[in-house]
Order: C-alpha cells, then sequence, then structure tokens
C-alpha cells in the first residue's frame, strides 16, 4: 500500500481503522479533501487524506463531532481563522465549566456545613426566579421544571406569591446545573441533595470532583489532538507559511 502514490478507498479505510463507507461519509461530509478520480472513475486518495482522516480521529475525543467537522470544513475551504476559533471556543467552553466546578464544590461544602451557616447573614440576598436563572445561565423555565421535579424548594413571597431563592436555594440550584450538565439523571442529583441536607456530603462531592476529573481528561485529550492538527495544517493546510512560523 505505501508503495503506490495513491491510496484505494478500502486502503485508507484499512490505514484508518474505519470502514469503506465512512471513509466516504468523510469525505461527503468535508472532514477530508475530495478525492482525485482515476479514468475509470475511482476515487484516489493520498497521504494528505490519511493526515486528515488521523486529525479527525484524535480530535473528536476532545471537540466532539460538530465541532470537528467544523474545524475540519474550515481548513478544507482554506479558512485557517475560523478553525481556530472553533478550537478557542471549545477551551473558553472547558475553561467555563472548570469555574463553575470550582464554585459548585465550594457550594457544595457550604451546604454541607449546616443551616445555621446557612442563615448567618444579617441581610440575606434573595432573588426571583428571572434573576436566579440569570444568575446560573439557564432558562426561567429550567427552574420550574426542577421545582417540579423536587429538586427545588423556592419560598414564596408573602403578598405577591413571586417565588423567591435564597442563599440556601441558590446554592442548591448551582449544584443541579452542575449535575444536569455532567449528565446525571434526576434521581441521581436528588441523592446528592438528599445527602448534602442530610449531611453526609462525601457522595455529592466525589460526583462533582468526578466531573472535574471528566474535564481534565477532556482538556488533554484536546492537547493531544492539536499536535495531530499542527502537523496536519503545517504540511496540508491553508496558509501553511504562516502556521509553520
Amino acid at each position: 500500500m505505501t508503495a503506490r502514490l495513491y491510496l484505494r478507498t478500502h486502503d485508507l479505510a484499512l490505514a484508518g481503522h474505519i470502514s469503506v463507507q465512512q471513509v466516504r461519509n468523510y469525505e461527503a461530509n468535508g472532514l477530508i479533501p475530495k478525492a482525485q478520480r482515476s479514468p475509470s472513475g475511482y476515487r484516489l486518495y493520498t497521504q494528505h487524506h490519511l493526515a486528515a482522516l488521523k486529525t479527525v480521529k484524535s480530535m473528536v475525543r476532545g471537540y466532539s463531532w460538530p465541532r470537528t467537522s467544523a474545524i475540519m470544513q474550515a481548513l478544507h475551504r482554506g479558512d485557517l481563522s475560523a478553525a481556530l476559533a472553533t478550537i478557542d471556543e471549545r477551551h473558553a467552553e472547558l475553561a467555563s465549566k472548570r469555574i463553575q466546578v470550582k464554585q459548585t464544590l465550594s457550594a457544595l461544602r457550604t451546604l454541607a456545613a449546616g443551616s445555621a451557616s446557612l442563615q448567618s447573614s444579617s441581610h440575606p440576598q434573595r432573588f426571583r426566579v428571572g434573576e436566579a436563572a440569570k444568575q446560573v445561565g439557564v432558562r426561567v423555565s429550567a427552574l420550574h421544571f426542577w421545582e417540579q421535579q423536587g429538586l427545588l424548594h423556592p419560598v414564596r413571597e408573602q403578598h405577591s406569591r413571586y417565588r423567591l431563592y435564597d442563599e440556601h436555594q441558590m446554592r442548591r440550584l448551582r449544584v443541579v446545573v452542575l449535575l444536569r450538565d455532567a449528565g446525571y439523571p434526576f434521581n441521581v442529583i436528588q441523592l446528592a441533595l438528599d445527602e448534602l441536607v442530610a449531611g453526609r456530603s462525601e457522595k455529592a462531592i466525589v460526583a462533582v470532583e468526578k466531573r472535574r476529573e471528566e474535564l481534565t481528561r477532556t482538556s488533554w485529550s484536546c492537547i493531544e489532538a492539536l499536535t495531530f492538527f499542527q502537523h496536519y495544517v503545517r504540511e496540508f493546510g491553508p496558509q501553511h507559511s504562516l502556521a509553520s512560523r
């Protein structure tokens, strides 16, 4: 296979450990460049295509399929800036999630300290539902739904009957947002909150620390993928002279 200038579809599939149909799908979706055709109509792939395929497979673990598709499509239409912008967006998202994990761990430990510490403020701040939703970056409808699921218990303003989220409920809300973002089902989140209320914070904290470990693995996958990405751009990508400086 390596002795030939061109690779057949079957050869590229074997080298990339994917199926022949996947090779065709990758090409159709812009994940690898368009192949030349032989006089008889067969696709003719090169080391360029193999490098693209290896780059795709390395990036998916850290950047997901949608972002990897956007990155490779941008490269293959000659727009390195757009590819880098998508990469930067993913890194910013991971950084934001790390901050959220840190804040939630702090909230969990505060909740675990007991209700007495939560009521220590002489002027406790309370948020209406719209303000509470804005604080954690979710829709108001999400708060209503989580309340229906028994995860949140806002108090009611005496005269207006508006929902109010005090310090205790805001900490619960941050826990719910983080665990939902991590993909935990409602029963697991309820268990974690129950553990906090019962003074058994260990399980809840372990769950959040597990999320932090997942973010670490994802960040490392991104770093590993950038090695393939950099090599690919230097060898085959747009503005390769700029990328090689």
